[in-house]
């Protein structure tokens, strides 16, 4: 029987997902996005495919498309879900996306149960396979009677080694405005029994270095609450649940200093109009467009003039007498210029690093340390490494459900083996996979 899949949204990290959509059987896909060249680009002209300009904002146009179709995949901005999921209830359609489960979503439990529905987000790199393979380790500890003492789980997405030349040592494979506002978010965990909070504005301050063999040396800062993952992951026993985002060196020193000058604040400032980069720096500054800007910055920021940090700043060109792009935030004149002086030239690849760390115990008490770990790396003139990893897990489990092959319903994500054990098993035929090392404690 042929199943009907609607996707929405064309973005950076479609195209994987769409390719092996229509590479499998029994199934048709309408890619519905703002700029319909995009979607057809990436249908290119399948027969099973099929692309449309979708405008998300008008609810009776997309409430058509979802009453069209048998499963939904939303690519969207996270903030256009919940309203996509409301019009899945209403027509009685499953839904996939790889974003976060907002509290809306958790809301809609019980609605999708009552209808027979899957609303399965989650279903990406960070957060998807993070999950799916945490879990793998963590069930087969369990079964054989041990436990988990304490989980570390790091992940992050970077330029290839040999694509490394800019001073920020990052690249944007996916939304800079997604990445910058990340900067500001709180964070906790848990770490030897003991819960450590960290407020917004000293995110980056919770700062430390991880060796990857072969690839050198990462920072590591805490990726928003980890507190929810003792129970989600079921490891009520462990005294450490960690999670983090890697970053190559110096980002969390320069990303500490951009919060405290306010560049990530994304409050209206109609001011902004028709300003230079130099302007809105002395104005952060709070001095005049004549003074040493470089100096005072480095005064105000408590740093040496020859800091790496005011390097990067004047690599970025946030000193420059140049007209910054007609945004009203700060947060969008930062992401703009970084979008600008960051990005993927053709032929360059990019790379994904996801780690997780055990120190586990058996029935007897014998003690081990497991380290699993993803280095996956883009496609020279092909797809992204993150395009690949976060849309092909979706992708897999969309066809699964296709084919019924998923029986749960309700708001998941996947952490049940009856969705990892066949989402994994395909990726790793695709050539995405962990490679896992243990040794006795």
């Amino acid at each position: 029987m042929n199943k009907k899949i609607l996707m929405l949204g064309a973005g950076l990290v479609a195209k994987p997902g769409v390719a092996y959509l229509l590479s499998r059987p029994g199934i048709s896909l309408t890619l519905a996005s703002r700029t319909v060249s995009k979607a057809e680009a990436m249908i290119e002209n399948a027969p099973n495919g099929k692309a449309l300009a979708v405008n998300i904002e008008d609810r009776r146009e997309v409430s058509n498309l979802v009453r069209e179709h048998d499963i939904v995949i939303s690519l969207l901005p996270w903030i256009h879900h919940l309203k996509v999921a409301e019009l899945c209830i209403e027509h009685g359609r499953h839904l996939i996306t790889t974003s976060y489960v907002s509290e809306g979503m958790k809301k809609l439990d019980r609605e999708a149960l009552e209808k027979n529905l899957l609303f399965l987000n989650e279903i990406g790199v960070d957060p998807g396979i993070d999950h799916m393979t945490a879990m793998e380790i963590i069930d087969q500890v369990h079964r054989e009677g041990g436990r988990i003492e304490h989980f570390y789980s790091y992940c992050g997405g970077l330029p290839a080694p040999q694509h490394n030349d800019n001073p920020f040592g990052y690249k944007f494979s996916w939304s800079p405005r997604g990445v910058v506002l990340a900067s500001r978010n709180p964070a906790q965990y848990l770490e030897n029994g003991r819960v450590v909070k960290i407020e917004g504005r000293d995110l980056f301050l919770d700062c430390l270095q991880e060796e990857i063999a072969g690839l050198g040396t990462y920072e590591v800062y805490p990726n928003r609450d980890s507190l929810p993952y003792q129970e989600l992951y079921g490891i009520p026993e462990a005294q450490t649940v960690k999670r983090g985002t890697y970053r190559n060196i110096g980002w969390c020193a320069t990303f500490k200093k951009l919060v405290d000058l306010g560049y990530i604040d994304d409050s209206p400032k109609p001011e902004l109009a028709g300003k230079t980069y130099r302007q809105i720096m002395a104005g952060l500054v709070g001095c005049s467009t004549e003074a040493d800007l470089l100096a005072e910055t480095a005064k105000k920021l408590a740093l040496a003039e020859n800091d790496p940090v005011i390097e990067r700043f004047a690599w970025l060109g946030l000193f420059v007498e140049e007209k910054a792009p007609g945004q009203d935030t700060l947060l969008d004149v930062l992401s703009e210029l970084l979008q600008q002086k960051l990005f993927y030239r053709d032929g360059e690849q990019d790379m994904i690093i996801l780690r997780h760390r055990f120190v586990a115990a058996d029935a007897a008490g014998k003690r081990e340390s497991i380290t699993s770990t993803l280095i996956d790396f883009g496609l020279p003139h092909g797809d992204t490494s993150m395009a690949r990893t976060v849309s092909l897990p979706m992708a897999i489990a969309t066809d699964l459900l296709a084919n019924d092959k998923i029986s749960r319903r309700g708001v998941q994500i996947p952490l049940q083996k009856d969705i990892y054990q066949p989402v994994l098993a395909e990726l790793a035929r695709l050539g995405i996979a962990m490679k896992e090392e243990r040794r006795p404690l």
